[in-house]
């Protein structure tokens, strides 16, 4: 990358694919937030916002936190991606462009900042990052602004860096390369490709802990030098995220990293794929010009946490230092777990919970549970609440008090928390008992006619049954 360089066709690329992701993000929300995080969710927005200051969680919902307002503006935020992701908030001047961005972004952080557990993932506050930075891009008739083009490729060197400096801190396996012995197996939503990776040679593994090594750790540096060097950096990391995109399920991480590659690539090299006739301005407007330039100053001066971050000893990963998450830090698996441990909730509609009732399993969309269904294809889709079900099963329930209000809602038969589920196993009315069951999961070996093996590990949660107590409602009891 150098000033001299022109990036009318990067820019246009850049807001179609961030509109797409925004779009898939708003998607998901439309699906998931209300059952885990409205009136009658597993998190309610409403009473977090009794415990905090506008200050500390700025958002739409301070306004409204009913399940009407947040579906209509979740909604909102769908017209605006598509109207984004088609061009046609570039098609109207600079004016429209910036207020669709903006108002793009004022709604994800809305959800981020009330989304508590199931909004606390590095992804979020990247999309809110690079969403606040295309604000300032400009429509197709401007100049295209090279500062943010240089901004965003700091968040795609945070974002690499950051994760290959925490994997040498966090966990001795990066650094004898072992890592991958277990990760396809453990990670979070393994998918069918995972079983295969799984058991490829050891060989192959240490070569691909060698090769994160050197994509996250060395390439990075390149994203800031000349073309055609810089061209060179953000096609390994494009082959990279490739790589991990194929190898399992981590919502749309890696397809946001591959849209903060395209920086990289400027309109010399994008010209010969792509034709579009275009006339860019020689210059600016003055008001375009100044936000630009203020917008500079700020991330610098943002930047001066997130940079020490990188090198600390006692590095931060995906942590946010101000509410409006416009500088961050990343990083990804800087531990990997040795063996995987699943939360099996299980239901049955005897009166009594001894040994004799037949427990039935909850079946759900993509976390493993039946060992001869087939792993999940469904990134970059995000299945909130099989994320944090990953999370549960690592620690006792009481680290995860949003697991007991699933309970309840299970006993209740809550429509929307079933919703979210693959297989009810009571159609008709819900269980009186409800337990969970940690199991040790494995993927079977070649040849067996399953996907997974599972070993009985410990009771997770006793029999619990509703009770109502005065002015409160039910309540899951043991």
């Amino acid at each position: 990358m150098h000033f001299a360089t022109e990036f009318w066709l990067t820019r246009l690329c850049f807001q179609r694919a961030l509109g797409l992701i925004y779009l898939i993000a708003f998607l998901t929300a439309a699906n998931q937030f209300i059952p885990l995080l409205g009136e009658r969710g597993l998190q309610p927005v409403r009473r977090l916002l009794r415990h905090v200051r506008f200050r500390h969680a700025p958002s739409l919902f301070w306004i409204n936190c009913s399940d009407r307002f947040i579906t209509a503006t979740i909604w909102c935020g769908i017209a605006f991606s598509v109207f984004a992701t088609s061009g046609w908030s570039e098609s109207f001047g600079l004016a429209v462009s910036m207020s669709t961005w903006a108002l793009l972004w004022i709604i994800y952080l809305s959800l981020v900042n009330v989304g508590q557990t199931f909004y606390g993932f590095g992804w979020e506050t990247m999309l809110a990052e690079t969403g606040f930075l295309a604000i300032f891009l400009g429509s197709s008739n401007t100049r295209p602004p090279t500062a943010i083009m240089w901004l965003t490729v700091w968040v795609l060197f945070r974002t690499m860096f950051g994760a290959g400096m925490i994997k040498m801190r966090a966990d001795p396996c990066w650094r004898d390369l072992t890592c991958l012995f277990y990760h396809y197996e453990t990670q979070p939503l393994p998918n069918p490709l995972s079983w295969y990776l799984h058991h490829s040679p050891r060989w192959m593994h240490k070569t691909g802990v060698l090769f994160t090594h050197f994509a996250q750790l060395v390439v990075p540096w390149f994203y800031f030098a000349p073309a055609p060097i810089c061209y060179w950096a953000g096609a390994l990391t494009i082959l990279f995220q490739i790589t991990l995109i194929l190898s399992g399920n981590l919502s749309w991480l890696n397809y946001i990293t591959i849209m903060l590659c395209i920086p990289c690539f400027d309109d010399r090299l994008l010209g010969r794929l792509i034709s579009i006739p275009h006339s860019v301005p020689k210059k600016m407007t003055l008001p375009h010009e100044i936000a630009v330039i203020g917008l500079v100053a700020l991330v610098l001066y943002l930047s001066i946490r997130p940079a020490r971050n990188l090198f600390s000893r006692r590095q931060l990963m995906n942590a946010s230092f101000e509410p409006l998450h416009l500088v961050n830090t990343y990083g990804a698996f800087g531990a990997v777990t040795r063996q995987r441990l699943e939360v099996v909730i299980k239901g049955t509609d005897a009166e009594f919970p001894d040994a004799s009732p037949e427990w039935r399993e909850y079946e759900f969309k993509g976390k493993p549970g039946d060992v001869q269904r087939r792993p999940c294809i469904v990134s970059p889709y995000h299945w909130r609440l099989d994320w944090q079900m990953w999370f549960a099963a690592m620690s006792p329930p009481e680290f995860h008090p949003w697991i007991f209000i699933l309970v309840q809602k299970l006993l209740e038969g809550e429509k929307r928390i079933l919703s979210l589920l693959a297989h009810n196993p009571f159609p008709n009315a819900p269980p009186k008992y409800i337990r969970a069951d940690w199991y040790q999961y494995r993927f079977t070996k070649p040849g067996e006619h399953a996907w997974w093996t599972r070993t009985f590990v410990a009771e997770y949660f006793p029999p619990m049954t509703l009770h109502r107590a005065p002015d409160e409602g039910h309540r899951p009891s043991l």
